[in-house]
């Protein structure tokens, strides 16, 4: 082949390479982002592993060294192991074994019919993980609703848990002054009022975007609900349990929450009293992921303690 006509081919191929990414990314958008989020975790040293509790496929990643102390974190309502990749890395490279599941119905975990979805069995299920990865003592930190699973481990199963972080946390007896439909939004609208409620000043969300996550929405929106439903029952809050808990508490909040605000923060610190509050200005609800670089200090030499 003559060097013109290599060149040629090199570039038609360059050309349809770029725009079948093009299209995957304009396609598939969420998915595109997820991929780049999970090589950027790898590259810090994530590895994904499968279990099983109760029968449920459960999915999470490791990252740090094998020896280190185990710190098992919990994510959110919505939510995958993913949201914790800009945090994860400063507990790794501060000597931590870290574990990030995604609990039944969200991330690649299994999406069972007949689980509840409930605080409690999801806090069950958080144990039984436990269990399968013989981690018999833990550090514990949990974001927005999965602050409140893990206060529920803390609280039924202080013997597991050396440490507890809450960032952000869900669990006390507050109607949400907000509209919960948001968290299954069906209109672009819907998701710019969500997004306005989980971070200041949220940036615009291209069209494809939007159409995308509604696609995703509507296909998981039914987890969400079940979930939602069982949390407003007030059943499983925590205010009158959390003065039993012992261990080190850690309590982070980002200081413009809308979705649990600074007051329930200032409730939970005053109901336990060896705990430690640390307020992160200019961050909202979503403050592990945004504002991690000012979270971390304060939480390895939390852990360190």
């Amino acid at each position: 082949m003559k060097l013109r006509e290599l060149a040629k081919w090199l570039g038609s191929l360059a050309f349809f390479s770029f725009l079948s990414v093009g299209v995957i990314i304009h396609s598939v958008p969420v998915r595109v982002f997820t991929q780049i989020t999970q090589a950027r975790m790898w590259w810090h040293g994530a590895r994904g592993h499968w279990t099983h509790v109760d029968g449920i496929r459960i999915h999470y990643y490791t990252m740090g060294p094998d020896s280190g102390p185990p710190l098992v974190l919990i994510h959110g309502l919505g939510a995958r192991a993913e949201d914790w990749a800009n945090l994860a890395p400063y507990f790794s490279r501060a000597g931590f074994r870290v574990y990030l599941p995604d609990l039944p119905g969200y991330g690649q975990s299994d999406m069972p019919a007949g689980f509840s979805y409930s605080i409690a069995d999801q806090a069950q299920v958080v144990v039984g993980l436990l269990d399968a990865l013989r981690l018999h003592q833990v550090d514990l930190g949990g974001w927005s609703m999965g602050g409140w699973i893990v206060q529920v481990v803390a609280i039924r199963h202080p013997e597991r848990v050396n440490r507890l972080m809450l960032f952000d946390s869900a669990g006390l007896y507050a109607r949400p002054d907000w509209d919960t439909t948001l968290f299954t939004p069906t209109t672009p609208d819907q998701i710019a009022q969500l997004d306005a409620l989980l971070m200041p000043n949220p940036p615009s969300v291209p069209s494809f975007v939007a159409a995308d996550i509604l696609r995703l929405s509507h296909k998981h929106a039914w987890v969400i609900q079940r979930a939602l439903t069982s949390m407003l029952t007030g059943s499983d809050t925590t205010d009158n349990l959390l003065p039993q808990l012992k261990m080190p508490v850690l309590i982070i909040w980002g200081a413009l929450d809308r979705i649990t605000p600074l007051p329930q923060a200032l409730r939970i610190h005053s109901l336990v009293p060896q705990s430690q509050l640390d307020v992160i200005q200019g961050c909202g609800h979503l403050a592990p992921s945004q504002c991690a670089a000012d979270i971390a200090p304060g939480a390895v030499q939390f852990l360190h303690q």
